[in-house]
């Protein structure tokens, strides 16, 4: 895969697409871990004297339309106090051969929701295109992985206008996921929870041939999930509330999970155990966090939306913990599983 290493980047304009898909309350942003697992790749392009850095992005489902409760600005905000060193300026999506005039010092850019525009969404090469030529970019460097599982003008239709390298994340992800898919490292361990069994049948079914064991807890458990498959061990005790909801797996199947986890050499986790937005039901993913992290002998994915900030969050007071991984894919990272071809990294190949 190409990526930023490959290329002489002096005095280049570089155009990033990244994934500030941020979760926002009431316009202040709740978990940064996306904007700060871009700043590798935009230190790294500093560090090699780019001319200029043009940072785009999405932010929730506005439809097309201009939204401020969809605005970017928050984020501007965020990269200004992760950046202290920098200027950064932040523009509104350029008008039709509008052309995008920075200060020379401002080396950093970032440019309003793509999706407030429809062309986004439609992989509309002429908005893409617009976008470009505002700013005069020299490349294009894929750096949102959460997004490259969608053909849209940002991951798709770039292509035919400027050169794709990947950025650092997008890197980091592909060559572990990849590594626990072509060549893993045995025992292989998947551990699998969360509420829809038809989202996650199809890694089970991915993974009965790769994997040595599948643990199975979360509400698939509880609702009764079966298997005839002697590698599949699924979830028997559950911790309930009042009225008899199971919203935990037990005591009793989170030490029998304990074992594989520190035993196995490559582990991939989608799915929390439990309804962990409750305090109350969050023991057995704590405990699951916690063992995947201190088993440094092996490759340690955590992937999917729930999990990832379950685990982010969990770090913030087990800093000692450590992990290969924490995808920041969502959706992206399951279809790579399920070994899909992701637009965005068809557009790093070309």
């Amino acid at each position: 895969m190409k990526t930023i290493k490959d290329i002489d980047l002096k005095n280049q304009i570089i155009l990033i697409r990244v994934d500030y898909n941020v979760p926002l309350k009431d316009g202040v942003i709740t978990d940064d871990l996306r904007i700060r697992a871009s700043l590798p790749t935009i230190n790294y392009l500093l560090e090699n004297d780019v001319k200029k850095i043009v940072l785009i992005s999405h932010l929730g489902r506005p439809e097309g339309k201009e939204n401020p409760d969809f605005s970017l600005s928050p984020v501007a905000d965020t990269l200004r106090n992760l950046l202290q060193n920098q200027k950064i300026g932040f523009y509104q999506l350029p008008k039709k051969a509008e052309k995008i005039n920075t200060p020379e010092d401002e080396r950093i850019v970032l440019l309003e929701n793509l999706r407030f525009d429809p062309g986004e969404e439609a992989n509309n090469p002429d908005f893409i295109k617009n976008i470009i030529d505002s700013i005069n970019a020299n490349v294009f460097v894929q750096d949102g992985f959460a997004v490259v599982h969608r053909a849209h003008a940002s991951t798709d239709a770039i292509k035919n206008f400027l050169p794709v390298y990947s950025g650092f994340l997008v890197e980091k992800e592909v060559e572990n996921l990849t590594k626990v898919l072509k060549n893993p490292e045995h025992p292989v361990l998947l551990i699998i929870g969360g509420s829809k069994v038809e989202d996650k049948q199809p890694l089970i079914d991915k993974f009965i041939n790769i994997a040595d064991h599948i643990l199975v807890g979360g509400k698939i458990a509880a609702d009764g999930y079966k298997s005839e498959n002697g590698k599949i061990i699924v979830a028997h005790d559950f911790d309930e509330d009042s009225m008899g909801n199971k919203l935990d797996i037990g005591p009793i199947s989170t030490s029998e999970f304990a074992k594989y986890i520190e035993n196995a050499k490559t582990i991939i986790w989608n799915g929390v155990m439990g309804k962990v937005e409750d305090p109350a039901f969050t023991t057995a993913s704590s405990i699951i966090a916690d063992l995947i992290g201190k088993n440094q002998d092996a490759t340690t994915i955590i992937c999917g939306g729930d999990t990832a900030g379950f685990v982010e969050n969990y770090l913030k007071n087990h800093a000692d913990l450590n992990y290969s991984l924490i995808s920041t894919g969502g959706g992206a990272s399951l279809e790579f599983l399920l070994g899909k071809k992701l637009p965005g990294l068809v557009a790093i190949a070309d």
